[in-house]
């Protein structure tokens, strides 16, 4: 039997829900969409889902957000992409820029550095939990396995910019081996199997609208730090493929690296932040832009520039976000049995696997080594006898906590924080 159409303010509530249970990174939140759209509600089936979820991996930004922004649309049209996107950033917006203020204004505390330090020996766990549960998903055959292994090597050992490998990866597969067309399985009795989702109509004007609101802070920030975090992160937000995970070594690159904005251990502790709150990881961005302003803008309210340029990185890296999706899902939808499409999207999913596997390897010699070292090519290679031991006894417990007692994300990184706290207190932090 196909369930009811809800209203506009029935879905909202179920967005809402989505939105305050997504921690845990994307493959954390990918999950609960699956299991309350897909298994709950049966608003779309498992071929529709996947279907919208290969060209969100294929978009830059965030692919749980933009999943839900899809789903929103199908269900609603621009109404529905609108609320579904926006509800799913608005938690972790606000907890991210609470958590900011507490940061500078507390971070020098010892047991609040105590805690991030227990966060970031949690937070490479979870990186490589996401890295298994993408590939478990994504990789299968040789083709796919191969396309994820040479992604890996390009970007960790060649330093090949995110945009070629995808590229490269869906040119791999277009041009390879195509399987049966999958998009329509099990998405019989489903609601949107009924009715088959929104006419277009008024769809591509609201993209083109996403994009001019997208460019409109940047005309009016032109100036300063603030240009400068416009810049980098509408950069990013057109050019980092991949989500989250895929484009915080690119950010690590730029804002830690090349501007010195922050340092590597700040930005794992914004990435703890962003572990611990609902809503997408992207939002680590914010805590990037909010120290880049607080230090850099000068103002006499160090504070308000922070909070000015958290909100500013966050709108450029959303906005367009909105407009891919409003622009391309019709053209998407119309090409759900594209075989070669299909296989396409297949491969930069696997790609990806290949770039979040880098980002593993690169928190791990950051958070386990506290020395590095140039190597060749372009290799970051720890410093063997300077190993931090507490850090790679509190990462040991959090994949004992994640893989072997499956405990969510919350309670491993709670329970990081508090034995970063107790190791402080015994001196061995």
């Amino acid at each position: 039997m196909t369930p009811p159409h809800p209203t506009l303010r029935q879905a909202a509530r179920v967005w809402a829900r989505i939105a305050l249970l997504s921690f845990g990174g994307p493959a954390g939140q990918i999950a609960v969409m699956h299991r309350i759209l897909v298994e709950e509600r049966r608003w779309l089936g498992e071929g529709r889902f996947l279907h919208a979820l290969n060209f969100c991996m294929l978009l830059p930004g965030p692919e749980a957000q933009q999943l839900a922004t899809y789903v929103g649309w199908l269900m609603h049209g621009v109404r529905g992409a609108l609320l579904a996107g926006m509800l799913f950033i608005l938690p972790g917006l606000v907890s991210i820029m609470a958590l900011s203020w507490i940061y500078v204004g507390f971070g020098d505390v010892p047991l609040v550095g105590a805690a991030f330090f227990g966060l970031k020996a949690a937070v490479l766990a979870i990186v490589v939990q996401a890295v298994l549960r993408l590939g478990r998903r994504a990789l299968r055959g040789p083709v796919m396995l191969a396309v994820a292994a040479a992604s890996f090597v390009a970007i960790f050992v060649f330093a090949v910019p995110f945009p070629l490998i995808v590229a490269g990866a869906a040119l791999v597969g277009w041009a390879g081996p195509r399987g049966a067309a999958r998009d329509g399985a099990g998405d019989e009795g489903t609601l949107l199997a009924a009715n088959g989702g929104p006419a277009p109509r008024g769809t591509l004007l609201a993209g083109l609208a996403a994009l001019a609101l997208w460019l409109l802070p940047m005309a009016l920030l032109a100036q300063g730090v603030f240009a400068d975090i416009a810049a980098l992160f509408s950069r990013m937000a057109m050019l980092s493929f991949g989500g989250a995970y895929a484009v915080l070594a690119w950010v690590a690159q730029d804002a830690v690296e090349t501007r010195g904005w922050l340092s590597a251990g700040e930005m794992l502790d914004g990435l703890g932040m962003a572990e611990t709150t609902p809503g997408p990881l992207i939002m680590v961005l914010q805590f990037v832009g909010f120290l880049a302003a607080y230090r850099e803008a000068g103002w006499p309210s160090p504070l308000l520039a922070g909070t000015l340029g958290g909100l500013l990185a966050s709108w450029v890296t959303f906005a367009p976000c909105f407009a891919w999706i409003l622009i391309g899902a019709p053209f998407m939808e119309r090409l759900r049995q594209n075989r070669a499409l299909a296989a396409a999207l297949a491969a930069v999913t696997a790609a990806v696997v290949g770039v979040i596997l880098n980002l593993a390897i690169w928190f791990g010699i950051h958070v386990i080594w506290t020395e590095t070292q140039a190597g060749p090519l372009a290799l970051t290679l720890p410093v063997w006898p300077a190993v931090n031991w507490v850090a790679a006894g509190l990462s040991a417990l959090a994949f004992l906590a994640l893989f072997r007692l499956r405990l969510g994300v919350p309670a491993v990184l709670s329970g990081a924080a508090g034995l970063g706290i107790a190791a402080h207190l015994a001196g061995l932090a």
